[in-house]
């Protein structure tokens, strides 16, 4: 789609100059509106902060269609689709699409402007939204704190026993420290007395016993420093045994309270292990349940999204689209048994055998009376009758028709009977190209009472399209070239998840004069693609291409005696052949399954509409 973007204040920049604030911006975007209509261009301005859409630019004055507040929106470039930006807000999704990848970037960078000076994007609220969650963290921290205590009094207890251990075990060695200290100042004190003494004793020997005693005199001669006795309270009047003891005792305690906490804090840490191990499983059942409910809440609330669309990238896998196609052509199968205004009879069997000839029908036919002014109007006789633009194209294509759609298909392996219902046979042969499925298809058909002339009329006739065909939304005739040629544009009912798709072709109707008189008398209809400058494609729907072609014999047994030829008498043996290019991707096993579905269906509903039609009335050979 067109995008048209334009400031209102007229200037090209993205900010005023004067006030400095965002300017406003309007345009024409492609908003993706529902999976019927799909694509829709909306005239989109953005100003204040705020995203509004209307129908048009005219119908700004009667107010907007819907709006987005940009605080707190989400914009997502898509990933693949280089002109397509996604909106979020909460649960409401916007998906707009702009002409370019350069006009896609300029709304970008306008939204993102519009954020920031919004209030919330700014860096003094940043700030201020900063300090208030600076103060939420620390009252949850302190709260946590406060609760992940111990609950469990044992164990404080315990602690508190460890620290009254520690005083007492901190003092006992700072006593013994002292102890030790004296012990080795003592040691250092007799070493050196001793020392001094025997040099005394080395100057006077030989003497006698010492009056204070300090000397003894030992058995062989020599004499030993008497050193007295040091006291059980040692050097500084500390009871060393005690001290040990109590120290000994003091460290027994202390292991033995180590054991009992980590005995605790074992059983402790068993317990929250397994509250652990529940409150992992209930995040683990928790999270399943997040996403299965997240996948539904997908498939329901946004399978209307682009993103669930036909396409290799479509989040819709095989058997979802497949499913999804089936259950909507039942609905609308549904929807047509319900309002259908045409009874379709019951087709008469056609007898086996012989019983119809193919000699011409000009041997018994009278010219009859024409029943329909429509009918009267498409009396071709040779190609040069039609004369236009297009006739060399037209000419190509009816020959190549005659030549190849009425082979006989026995032999060819390459043809797969897909359908048999009665007369009704369909085959189809496998082409892919690209990736893309091709399959050309044929069907062949016998109807009595009805003339080739009529089903092809039927079938050419834009007036009674609508009448037959429930597979139309809307169509046009873009140009008529000529009495039996007209361009035709049409847009199909979409399917969803398939895009929805349009067609621009060339229908041109035909009388094939026969070249020996045992020739059936034969008309043909053929519609193919043309290029059209009122027909544009656009972006709503997906071009696909066709290729089709009506070829209708009619085949008669001869009335007994001099009686008229009656519609009892008559047989139209059809041949209906479809070249279809979808235009885009879909899954093959989807494409070949409506294939297979809907010709036997579109076939048995036509035939049926000529034969209501045509009952009772004049035969038009």
């Amino acid at each position: 789609m067109s995008e048209k973007s334009s400031n209102s204040s007229g200037s090209d920049e993205d900010v005023d100059p004067e006030s400095g604030h965002p300017v406003e911006l309007g345009g024409v975007l492609s908003k993706w509106t529902n999976y019927i209509h799909g694509w829709q261009d909306r005239w989109v301005v953005l100003k204040n902060n705020t995203l509004s859409y209307y129908k048009s630019e005219d119908e700004r004055e009667y107010g907007c269609r819907g709006s987005l507040c940009l605080s707190k929106a989400v914009i997502t470039p898509h990933e693949f689709d280089e002109c397509r930006i996604d909106i979020s807000v909460n649960d409401s999704v916007w998906y707009l699409r702009a002409e370019d990848p350069k006009h896609r970037l300029r709304w970008i960078d306008s939204i993102e402007l519009h954020k920031v000076e919004s209030g919330y994007g700014s860096e003094s609220s940043l700030r201020r939204h900063g300090s208030m969650l600076s103060l939420t963290s620390a009252a949850s921290g302190i709260s946590a704190t406060s609760t992940s205590s111990f609950k469990g009094h044992s164990l404080r207890e315990k602690l508190a026993e460890m620290e009254t251990f520690r005083d007492i075990l901190c003092r006992q060695v700072d006593t013994l420290q002292k102890y030790f200290d004296g012990c080795a100042d003592g040691v250092s004190k007799d070493e050196f007395q001793r020392d001094r003494v025997v040099e005394e004793d080395e100057d006077d020997f030989p003497t006698s016993a010492r009056t204070n005693g300090d000397c003894l005199h030992n058995n062989n001669g020599s004499k030993e420093k008497l050193f007295l006795p040091a006291s059980p309270k040692g050097m500084n009047g500390i009871d060393f045994k005690g001290e040990a003891i109590t120290f000994k005792a003091t460290t027994a305690g202390i292991l033995s309270t180590l054991s009992h906490c980590i005995e605790l804090m074992v059983k402790r840490e068993d317990s929250w292990q397994k509250r652990l191990d529940k409150e992992l499983e209930k995040r683990r059942r928790v999270e399943d349940a997040y996403k299965s409910a997240l996948s539904e809440l997908k498939k329901k609330s946004h399978y209307g999204g682009p993103d669930y669309e036909e396409g290799p990238n479509s989040l819709i896998n095989e058997d979802e689209f497949f499913d999804a196609v089936e259950a909507a052509l039942d609905r609308q199968d549904k929807i047509e048994e319900q309002s259908e205004k045409v009874r379709i009879p019951r087709l008469t069997p056609v007898p086996p055998g012989d019983a119809y000839s193919v000699i011409g029908i000009h041997r018994f036919a009278k010219q009859p009376h024409s029943y329909s002014s429509s009918l009267s109007s498409v009396e071709l006789v040779s190609a040069s009758d039609d004369v236009h633009r297009f006739s060399t194209q037209v000419e190509d294509v009816v020959q190549n028709h005659m030549t190849y759609s009425l082979q006989d298909m026995g032999g060819d392996a390459n043809w797969q009977l897909v359908v048999e219902e009665g007369e009704m046979k369909v085959y189809r042969r496998e082409v892919e190209e690209n990736g893309i499925v091709l399959d050309p298809l044929k069907a062949t058909h016998a109807v009595k009472g009805v003339t080739g002339h009529e089903l092809c009329h039927y079938f050419w006739d834009t007036d009674v399209r609508n009448d037959w065909e429930t597979t139309i939304e809307n169509f046009n005739v873009v140009e008529t070239l000529s009495d039996n040629a007209v361009i035709v544009y049409q847009t199909h009912k979409r399917v969803w998840p398939a895009s929805q798709r349009d067609v621009l072709y060339l229908s041109a109707i035909r009388k094939i004069l026969a070249t020996n008189e045992n020739d059936p008398d034969t008309w043909l209809v053929c519609n193919f693609s043309v290029d059209h400058d009122n027909a544009q494609p656009t972006n709503r729907c997906i071009r696909a291409k066709i290729n089709v072609a009506m070829i209708c014999q009619t085949l008669v047994s001869p009335p007994e005696g001099n009686k008229e030829i009656s519609r009892d008498n008559v047989l139209c043996k059809i041949t209906y052949v479809a070249n279809v290019n979808p235009g885009g991707w879909a899954p093959a096993s989807v494409l070949r399954a409506v294939a297979k579905r809907e010709y036997p269906k579109f076939l048995k509903r036509f035939t049926g509409y000529v034969q209501e039609k045509t009952s009772g009335k004049p035969i038009l050979f």
